[in-house]
């Protein structure tokens, strides 16, 4: 396996990883906008952002805490025992100290 092709064989290999990779990744954020918050369904340390209890993604001390959010895909939150839509000011990126400051 030491022929000469054996560079070309990894390097084809590596750029067909890498562009999947990107393909991946755009359809992700271009599907973001079909997206909502749903609040009162979190599990503890699993919130995307942070509420008027914590300020960063990650930080809800409690299961299922009402101002704690997720995206999920539109239409799916008023599905989900306990699921609500928010767009509570609180509710944003760094939570109520974001609040405060604007």
């Amino acid at each position: 396996m030491n022929s000469p092709t054996n560079p070309l064989v990894r390097s084809t290999l590596a750029s067909l990883i890498a562009v999947g990779l990107t393909a991946a990744s755009s359809m992700a954020l271009a599907a973001k906008g079909d997206t909502e918050k749903c609040a009162g369904i979190v599990k503890a340390g699993k919130n995307d952002c942070g509420t008027s209890k914590s300020a960063c993604a990650g930080t809800t001390t409690a299961d299922r805490d009402a101002e704690a959010w997720i995206l999920v895909p539109t239409g799916t939150c008023e599905r989900i025992a306990g699921g609500r839509i928010t767009d509570k000011p609180e509710n944003v990126h760094g939570g109520a100290a974001a609040v405060k400051k604007g």
